[in-house]
């Protein structure tokens, strides 16, 4: 099972996958739009254009750096994530115990502890999303990086290997063109 520091990683690695689905999507229907005015599609069958493949979404997840990362936030995030927690459970049992003790409350009483709870939740509710924002800002300067890194290892294995176009994230990929592991590999694994 899945901690809560994977699910949230995992998500935003989709969304980040999804941003450069976008922008590699445009980017190949502006090569399309070129190649399609001149005589490059054959220029490009005669010299046997060659095309790899990787996904950003399993560097993000499988790499080396990219664990250390996570492992890294995680453990910077843990205390807040535990007094969120605590918080949330603190908030739990006061509304139950509440629950439990409102019939016998007089009016006063009762709105007074509704104020109490409401502004517990308000506040457990602002930690959050303070602490959101500041684990998103964190995990974007983490994985930048990683990004970075990635970037240099294709752009080494494209050079070396002979290769004219490498695409990130695609909707369908031939296991033939896929060369995450060699990225994989470059990144220590």
């Amino acid at each position: 099972m899945k901690s809560k520091f994977e699910q949230r990683i995992a998500v935003l690695a989709q969304r980040i996958g999804r941003a450069n689905r976008a922008i590699t999507f445009g980017v190949i229907l502006g090569l399309g739009g070129t190649m399609a005015m001149g005589t490059a599609p054959v220029q490009a069958q005669q010299q046997g254009t060659k095309i790899g493949f990787v996904s950003t979404e399993r560097i993000l997840r499988d790499s080396k750096p990219a664990r250390a990362a996570q492992a890294k936030i995680e453990s910077e995030f843990k205390k807040r994530d535990d007094e969120l927690q605590r918080m949330a459970d603190n908030l739990r049992n006061q509304i139950q115990k509440f629950d439990k003790d409102a019939p016998v409350l007089s009016e006063s009483e009762r709105i007074r502890r509704q104020r109490e709870l409401a502004d517990l939740d308000s506040d457990l509710q602002r930690k959050r999303r303070e602490f959101q924002e500041d684990f998103n800002r964190r995990r974007n300067e983490e994985f930048s990086n990683i990004v970075e890194q990635a970037d240099a290892a294709i752009k080494q294995i494209a050079e070396s290997q002979g290769y004219d176009l490498i695409i990130q994230d695609a909707v369908t990929v031939s296991p033939r063109v896929d060369i995450t592991d060699q990225v994989l590999q470059a990144l220590g694994g």
